[in-house]
């Protein structure tokens, strides 16, 4: 059993954050340092901070209440210091652990590659979700639920036609998508305390 002193400073699930950054450092595009990204989200507020490879994903602690400004506070820095606006999207350890334990397409021995996941910005309701062209990627197939889009891709995900944009206009909100090893990764890493 830990000692008192640290169980009152380990992080709850609740406290403990992962942030998904769409379109940084692709292509040779937006290019934005982990180094300075990291920094952004201390000065935010955050504590803990960890990033995970250089496509802009981040694992942080802070109160619920600071999570939930944190996408716009980084979001503006980035576009104040580097020029470009780019997406933050948010989710607890808990909805990770939930987006883990979710996946339709997921079995006992799953092609890892073909896996992805869309996390969203904003529920869509039924109404757009029927919107979603079952046909648009042959081959390709997905299932929606709550914020996330679970992704079968065997193609490959630079061949599928269910992109940012395509997703982003049927559902009216912002997507941006995951590999399966990352969301495991991530996952890991919100369990490792700090």
């Amino acid at each position: 059993m830990a000692p008192p002193s640290k169980q009152r400073n380990s992080p709850s699930l609740s406290d403990v954050h992962v942030a998904l950054l769409r379109g940084v450092n692709v292509g040779g595009k937006n290019k934005l340092p982990m180094r300075d990204l990291a920094a952004m989200f201390n000065d935010a507020g955050c504590t803990n901070v960890r990033t995970y490879i250089q496509s802009g994903n981040v694992v942080f602690c802070a109160a619920p209440a600071t999570a939930k400004r944190v996408a716009a506070i980084v979001s503006q820095q980035i576009n104040a210091r580097f020029g470009f606006r780019i997406p933050v999207v948010i989710r607890t350890a808990g909805d990770l652990e939930k987006v883990a334990a979710g996946n339709p397409f997921h079995k006992p021995d799953p092609d890892a590659n073909a896996l992805h996941v869309g996390f969203l910005a904003e529920t869509p309701d039924k109404r757009q979700i029927a919107a979603l062209d079952p046909n648009r990627s042959p081959g390709d197939v997905f299932k929606v639920q709550g914020r996330e889009i679970y992704l079968c891709l065997p193609n490959g995900v630079a061949k599928s036609k269910l992109t940012n944009s395509y997703l982003d206009a049927t559902l009216s909100t912002t997507s941006t998508i995951r590999n399966w090893r990352t969301v495991m990764k991530l996952l890991e890493m919100t369990r490792v305390p700090q």
